[in-house]
């Protein structure tokens, strides 16, 4: 059985840039403008993280386990690093996704691989969902990855 490749530094080091930018504010409407805003799809960093997830899936250090029909998996654990956040990486295809909860809050970052494909409804950019709050996470119109930052990397699976 071969080892899973190690996330790289420089994935790392890309992510960091938005984990210390919002660091301590919390997971609410304002932050997704703000990251909407300073971190827009289509925009360099956007791009480079696109281009750094897909190169992921295709080495497998990204999302390397896989059922029902969605590719998933930790990239980074919660620590200093990040600021104290989990990074996990999605490939979904016109698929719903198991019902979990965010304790902390989820902050989403929706790379389309096909133009009208979206994640709970929003096309590319970024979707924060607040403390204490739950969804079945569902990808339609095509294929999409999707980088969650999870504060704690806390995150709880339920029945929906």
């Amino acid at each position: 059985m071969s080892a899973r490749p190690q996330t790289p530094p420089e994935f790392i080091e890309h992510i960091a840039a938005v984990t210390a930018a919002i660091a301590g504010n919390p997971c609410d409407a304002s932050l997704e403008e703000r990251l909407n805003r300073d971190f827009p799809a289509g925009g360099a960093w956007f791009l480079k993280a696109f281009e750094m997830c897909k190169l992921g899936v295709a080495e497998g250090w990204l999302c390397g386990r896989e059922a029902g029909g969605i590719k998933f998996g930790r990239a980074v654990k919660e620590g200093d690093a990040t600021h104290g956040m989990s990074v996990d990486v999605v490939e979904m295809t016109d698929v719903v996704g198991p019902h979990h909860a965010h304790p902390d809050g989820e902050i989403d970052l929706v790379m389309p691989h096909d133009a009208a494909a979206q994640f709970d409804g929003c096309g590319a950019g970024w979707k924060v969902y607040g403390p204490a709050s739950a969804h079945n996470p569902t990808v339609t119109d095509g294929k999409a990855l999707i980088l969650y930052l999870l504060p704690g990397g806390a995150i709880e699976f339920t029945r929906g």
